[in-house]
Order: structure tokens, then sequence, then C-alpha cells
């Protein structure tokens, strides 16, 4: 039972650094990647489709992403997609390709990043201190039935507690990282 309690914990607390790691990549720097277009959405025959099931999204070089359309009469409509999906983005054409220069970062935009970078990092340590009381509340739950002794309780929650410490320390690896991407030049 402890050990259903911690891996459920452990799954939980992996699933909020993916979290993590998937708004992190949202927060650009000054380099181009494909995963900054990821909340463009396209009008597709009708319907809202994202960007990427529409187009091919390359790097062309480290400030410039190539979008290529998979049919040439959606080129119109996937660079005004990507105009008004308010990223700052200013897309040119070329033939069936469209570029999307990155702009460089200023010194205020680079903290303003990094200000959004560490609130989402703490977000996410919130969501794993969250799950550890989840979980040290099912384990009080089992001493309450006299399903496991006081003994393993506290054991449980020394494990628990090294599974929380290690996802926060991780956060703390990532937003370092990221902070450091968003300082480089």
């Amino acid at each position: 039972m402890i050990d259903d309690i911690k891996k459920d914990a452990g799954a939980r607390m992996q699933k909020s650094l993916d979290a993590l790691q998937t708004n992190f990549h949202k927060i650009r720097t000054g380099r181009a990647h494909p995963s900054i277009l990821d909340a463009v959405m396209v009008e597709y025959y009708g319907s809202q489709m994202p960007i990427n099931q529409v187009a091919n999204i390359t790097i062309e070089d480290a400030r410039t992403l190539a979008v290529t359309p998979w049919e040439r009469p959606m080129v119109p409509k996937v660079e005004k997609a990507i105009m008004t999906a308010d990223l700052g983005l200013n897309p040119a054409t070329a033939g069936n390709v469209i570029r999307v220069p990155m702009p460089p970062l200023t010194e205020e935009t680079r903290r303003n990043y990094i200000k959004q970078a560490r609130a989402e990092a703490e977000n996410a340590r919130v969501a794993i201190r969250s799950i550890r009381r989840d979980a040290n509340g099912d384990l009080k739950t089992l001493l309450k039935d006299k399903e496991i002794t006081e003994d393993d309780e506290r054991r449980g929650e020394e494990e628990i507690q090294k599974l929380t410490d290690k996802h926060v320390s991780e956060i703390d690896r990532l937003l370092e990282t990221k902070e450091h991407d968003l300082m480089q030049v």
C-alpha cells in the first residue's frame, strides 16, 4: 500500500516537472525553437488546428524559423495565424516558405521572462508540495484505519519527503538552466 502511494506521488510529481518543462519552452529565449509556435492555431477548412499539423516547422538558423505549410493555399492563413498569435513575431513569406525571425531580446524583456520563469517554477514547487500533502494524508488515513503501523507511516513520509526533495531540486536545476539561457546574448 505504501509503495502504491509512493508510486502515485512520484508519477504525479513527474507530470508536474513535465508541465514545467513545457511551460519553459513557451518562454522564448533569443534563439529560435519550434516549440515557440506550439500555441499558434490555424484555420484549416473551417476548424482550428495546431500549426504543427498543417505545416513543417524547422530551424533555419539560430534566430530564424522556417514554416512550410503542407498545402500552398494555406501559406497566407498560416502567416496570418502567426501574426495574430500575440507572440511579437513578424513572419515574412518567400514563395511557400514563411520565415519567422526572432527579434533580439532587450534587457528589460529578458528580466520579465526571468520573472515569468521563476513564477512557473514556484507554481511547480507548490504543485509538488500539494502532492506530498495528499500522499501524507493517504498515509495518515491508512494509519487511522489500522492498515499500517506508526513506524510504516513515518517511513512512508520520509520516502515521500525524499521524493519531494528530488523533484524540487530538479525544478531548481531547470530554472537555473532557463535563466542562464535567457541571459545569454
